[in-house]
């Protein structure tokens, strides 16, 4: 079980890393996340049972959703239509589009090789690994493009957008940049995680962007404030992993599985709360020896 979550959360974590990019670094929440999200699964899953190599099919599903992020972008920037709604549109029509793609509301991957088979070890450890080398080349990879200078004017923009247009920087490029990469790393954690269960289904998007802030609320709140950029991507996979695990002792307990997008919610609320009980309650108290 503890391999197992881990694993999961890895991936789920890359799915964190993604929406921190809007979230966080934007400053604006995008509902194309629970479109691009089993988008990704659906395009991959539907390419492997036709025979594509299942990287291939893995990349195909990730541009996929940076195609959903674009049109996102582009509703936003060109058409004015505010982010949440814009965001609403594209993940209603992926809906659709997902039927098309996979012709019924699920695909299965039976007899199929996954991304994990290709490794020579055991079936959970395959997982594992899989899980470390994508997390390991996300964060590499946006490391090394946040610290580019259209990195960091990506960041200048969801610092202070009206300063970074003084600065001649073209924000609504930055932005619908922003929304591509972000859709991108979220279909791409939608084409893993289908391969790891085995299908993909159009309504696996329902309220996965819960977990994806989760995990990055959860990872903040285990950490300082004054953490550096690699720590702060470090710490969204944390907190998907320690998600996994909560969700993990939920269903230990004996609860109803049903309900485990009430228990997802419920842990956000109280991680969302947590800063502000401190302030509340623990302000200006200091320890004593």
């Amino acid at each position: 079980m503890i391999i197992s979550s881990v694993s999961q959360g890895l991936l789920w974590g890359i799915l964190g890393l993604g929406i921190y990019l809007t979230f966080r670094i934007l400053k604006f929440p995008d509902m194309t996340t629970e479109g691009s999200f089993p988008l990704g699964g659906a395009v991959a899953v539907t390419l492997m049972n036709q025979g594509t190599h299942p990287i291939l099919a893995t990349f195909a599903g990730m541009l996929a959703g940076c195609v959903a992020g674009l049109v996102t972008g582009l509703l936003y920037t060109k058409g004015k239509i505010p982010t949440i709604l814009a965001g609403i549109l594209v993940m209603t029509s992926c809906n659709s589009i997902m039927l098309m793609i996979m012709g019924r509301a699920n695909l299965g991957l039976l007899d199929i090789k996954t991304i994990q088979d290709l490794l020579p070890f055991s079936a959970t450890t395959n997982l594992l690994v899989i899980g470390l080398l994508a997390v390991i080349l996300v964060i590499a990879g946006l490391i090394f493009f946040l610290y580019t200078k259209l990195g960091q004017a990506y960041i200048a923009t969801g610092d202070n957008r009206d300063m970074a247009k003084s600065f001649g920087i073209n924000t609504d490029r930055m932005e619908v940049m922003g929304l591509v990469v972000s859709n991108g790393l979220i279909a791409l954690s939608g084409a893993l995680i289908s391969q790891q269960d085995g299908y993909a289904d159009v309504s696996k998007g329902i309220g996965v962007i819960v977990i994806g802030l989760a995990s990055i609320i959860i990872g903040e709140v285990l950490y300082s404030t004054n953490l550096t950029l690699l720590e702060r991507l470090v710490a969204t996979v944390v907190g998907a992993i320690l998600y996994q695990f909560l969700i993990a002792g939920v269903i230990a307990l004996g609860f109803n599985t049903n309900y485990l997008k009430l228990f997802s919610a419920i842990i956000l609320a109280i991680c969302l709360m947590v800063p502000v009980l401190k302030d509340k309650f623990f302000k200006g108290v200091t320890l004593s020896r």
